[in-house]
């Protein structure tokens, strides 16, 4: 359990930032403040994008931030710290070398002789359930295994702190949750030799499962936008009453809209214009949209669907499922509501429309609610030859996102406004048109 000692990690004020062509910086974390003590498991929960993964290149000092203080017990943080592992998403094995010699890495660069380097590496191997394999090759062993193999090289030397990145988004369901199972059993029964352990992941299950705090992140820049304390012991069950109600409640926190600054009136000019923001948009194809929508239509949801139950049917994570859902509620065709999601009349209307009204109702939505879209349509209809370069509106993306987000929001623009025929795109060229029945009709 978590005890008055002073921190493992202090981190106040912490900034990201990377230098941009002819616009201002990308921020991906902003204001972010942490401190982790021994004998607790925090996780950072987020979606993709949230800076998660830069923080803890932050705390393992592989990174060093733009701004802020980062402490290591007290001392700031100018290097890789001794004392912090980690253990990534992709395994990172060394293929050409054994289970044994993989494990045993990092205690031959911190000078260990070769029989202290064997003994430990053994014992690591037998922690994590692998005793037998010390001879075998990473491509001998299923991905369960081989995750198993990279974190025993991350208890091996014996870490103070173990980070953890989405160490079980590349299993499958059951492998995970066995992979999780056993990792709370060492912790309980103190045979981890570790202090604490910071994780990051995107799945809310996995967050209450595992934590005993919970540092919700929201995007663009990335920030802490709530802590949570996990009050139940372990060994938790996932059927509990309180385990639903806490995960719907992050659904919930995940799903809440940012409240907008309302434009403040000078008494020479009173309100200002309202400006035209561009924000990122999810990679979401219109068949999926219509899928969701269908599903929450019909049995047994009815028009209003628990987020969480949603996730568990389709076995999806929070991160796979609430873009959709933001795509739905930006185009109007459903809103969040306290970790549920709901359909609008819009959406109500679409479901019910055949394919040619349904494109209609999209093409609609697109105009009223997408204003990159709608503006790329007001363009090509305004120019003699109905024609326009992507690369205009791209760089446009780029005075509020980074290249990343408006490729990203570019393809899915390019993908919505097909779907909808309000306009073709040439990938050759890089170029919008309109159809020509639509020139034509115009």
């Amino acid at each position: 359990m978590p005890t008055d000692a002073a921190p493992l990690v202090s981190i106040r004020d912490c900034r990201q930032s990377y230098p941009k062509e002819a616009a201002s910086d990308v921020i991906i974390l902003d204001g972010v403040d942490l401190s982790l003590k021994e004998g607790e498991i925090v996780g950072l929960l987020g979606r993709s994008g949230s800076g998660k993964s830069t923080l803890l290149r932050i705390v393992s000092g592989l990174l060093k931030p733009t701004a802020g203080d980062v402490r290591w017990r007290g001392q700031p943080i100018t290097g890789p710290v001794r004392g912090v592992s980690m253990v990534f998403q992709s395994f990172a094995l060394f293929p050409w070398l054994t289970v044994e010699e993989n494990v045993a890495l990092g205690l031959e660069a911190q000078g260990v002789p070769k029989a202290e380097r064997a003994r430990r590496a053994e014992e690591a191997i037998d922690l994590i359930g692998l005793g037998g394999y010390e001879n075998a090759y990473p491509k001998e062993m299923s991905g369960g295994m081989r995750q198993r193999v990279g974190l025993a090289r991350a208890l091996v030397v014996h870490p103070d702190l173990l980070l953890m990145d989405e160490p079980f988004s590349a299993l499958d369901v059951l492998t995970a949750e066995t992979l999780r199972t056993d990792l709370i059993d060492l912790w309980m029964e103190n045979r981890l030799p570790v202090k604490s352990v910071l994780m990051v992941t995107h799945n809310i299950e996995e967050a209450v499962l595992m934590c005993d705090r919970i540092l919700v992140f929201s995007s663009n820049p990335g920030r802490v936008a709530s802590e949570l304390k996990v009050p139940f012991p372990h060994p938790r069950e996932r059927l509990d009453p309180d385990f639903r109600q806490m995960v719907d409640d992050i659904y919930a926190l995940m799903t809440r809209r940012p409240v907008e600054p309302r434009p403040v009136a000078t008494p020479d000019r009173g309100l200002p214009p309202p400006a035209i923001a561009f924000h990122a948009l999810p990679v979401v194809s219109t068949n999926i949209m219509a899928g969701l929508m269908e599903t929450i239509e019909g049995e047994p949801y009815n028009g209003r669907a628990d987020l969480p139950a949603l996730a568990t049917a389709f076995q999806m994570e929070a991160d796979e499922l609430l873009p959709i859902g933001e795509a739905l509620q930006l185009l109007r065709f459903a809103e969040f509501e306290e970790g549920d999601i709901k359909l609008t009349d819009a959406g109500r209307r679409f479901v019910e429309a055949d394919t040619d009204d349904r494109k209609a109702e999209f093409a609609a939505a697109l105009r009223a609610h997408v204003p990159i879209i709608a503006q790329i349509s007001q363009v090509l209809e305004e120019r003699w030859n109905h024609r326009a370069p992507a690369l205009r509106f791209r760089d446009e993306l780029e005075d509020y996102m980074s290249p990343d987000y408006a490729d990203n929001t570019m393809r899915t623009v390019i993908s919505w406004g097909r779907y909808a025929e309000l306009f073709s795109y040439d990938r050759e060229a890089d170029q919008f048109s309109l159809e020509e029945e639509e020139v034509e009709e115009g």
